[in-house]
């Protein structure tokens, strides 16, 4: 019985510029560190080969030490690994397969199928029939010849692709790259391997997203998954079993404070988080002073236990009660100050909780002022 691993969107050579330095460059590490992972998990479980439905590279232009690395990786699995180019490592006239090939890094079991075509695996039990992506974005589904092609008989009809499947999107987004909702079925294909959709996901009973291995985004949709995929013959349906392959898990938080109670219940969140865990955190509603102290402790001491934690409290309003601004000695002119940036904080402030750029202004304003007095007033006070 043919058993396949079935992956895609590696996106190695991936920049987190929007991280620190030091935590982007871990994360970028953790792809290469899933992909030896791919091939552990290719060799324990004896599969006969590894599809890789396209976009291995995040772009064209990554450096040759990085390619290499990329190959490296593979060394935990002998057997035959058929890889297709996506959107953002398509195989163009020159590209990062034409590169790859030119420094001599593509091992003799790594089979690119830079052009569409059927793949002879008989050894295997299969053919591939690959639509590889040969520029970034096409109108046109790649996959329509699949219908047609012809096949020995006897071997499972193995379809990898990289696109949108028709119909998963909503009506008014126009996908590039799209794959016919029903190819699996009009090809006879035993099984459709695709990439292109970062979250694990069915299609059909014979139609399979893989996602990404590494999660790389901050949406719910299944990532950090390999496919095992075991085929009894020709005609079977597959038996698909997802294998975790992930190490960080990326998670949004939000949260809409108005008691006090609602900062214990996120401080509470936030001290299960574990350093596996690059988390998103958008608060918004309002806190008063003590409540904000309390808050940013818990930010504080998450963003040391975590991998990454961006927290985003620019929709929060900070609202001292009159004790937290005579606990602040903010009377007289200071005291009329923070009167006035906590009235104007609140002007203009729409039914969805957007505010205009002065009210920004002006909670930015209030929370640095109370901030700052909060930690004259604890310096004082210490010993």
């Amino acid at each position: 019985m043919p058993r396949f691993l079935h992956t895609a969107d590696w996106q190695i050579g991936r920049q987190y510029s929007q991280f620190p330095q030091d935590d982007g460059a871990l994360l970028a590490e953790a792809r290469l560190e899933a992909v030896a992972t791919l091939a552990r998990l290719a060799t324990e479980h004896a599969v006969d080969a590894v599809l890789v439905a396209g976009d291995v590279f995040d772009a064209q232009a990554v450096s040759e030490r990085t390619i290499r690395r990329l190959f490296a990786q593979l060394a935990g699995y002998a057997g035959p690994w058929l890889m297709i180019p996506g959107n953002h490592d398509a195989a163009l006239a020159e590209s990062v397969w034409t590169c790859a090939r030119r420094i001599g890094a593509v091992p003799p079991n790594v089979h690119l199928a830079l052009e569409p075509g059927v793949l002879d695996f008989s050894a295997q039990g299969f053919v591939a029939l690959a639509a590889p992506l040969t520029q970034r974005h096409t109108y046109a589904d790649l996959t329509e010849w699949f219908d047609g092609a012809q096949t020995p008989p006897g071997l499972l009809r193995i379809g990898l692709a990289h696109g949108c499947v028709q119909g998963l999107l909503a009506e008014s987004i126009d996908s590039a790259n799209p794959i016919g909702a029903d190819r699996a079925r009009r090809a006879r294909l035993d099984y459709l391997a695709l990439g292109d959709w970062h979250g694990c996901r069915q299609v059909d009973e014979r139609t399979w997203y893989s996602g990404t291995p590494e999660a790389d985004r901050f949406r719910d949709n299944d990532p950090g998954f390999a496919l095992r995929v075991d085929i009894e013959a020709p005609g079977a349906l597959p038996v698909v079993a997802r294998l975790a392959t992930g190490r960080y898990r990326w998670r949004a938080l939000a949260a809409t404070l108005a008691v006090a109670s609602d900062v214990d219940q996120l401080a509470g969140q936030l001290g299960a988080a574990q350093p596996a865990d690059v988390l998103s955190l958008q608060l918004a509603g309002q806190v008063d002073l003590q409540s904000l102290a309390r808050l940013r402790a818990a930010i504080g001491r998450a963003e040391a236990a975590v991998r990454h934690l961006q927290a985003d409290l620019s929709s929060l309003q900070l609202m001292p009660t009159a004790e937290d601004i005579a606990a602040l000695d903010a009377d007289g002119y200071l005291g009329d100050v923070i009167a006035e940036l906590r009235d104007a904080q609140s002007q203009g402030v729409q039914p969805d909780g957007t505010r205009p750029e002065a009210a920004c202004v002006a909670a930015e304003a209030l929370n640095l002022l109370a901030t700052l007095l909060l930690e004259g007033r604890e310096q004082a006070a210490a010993p």
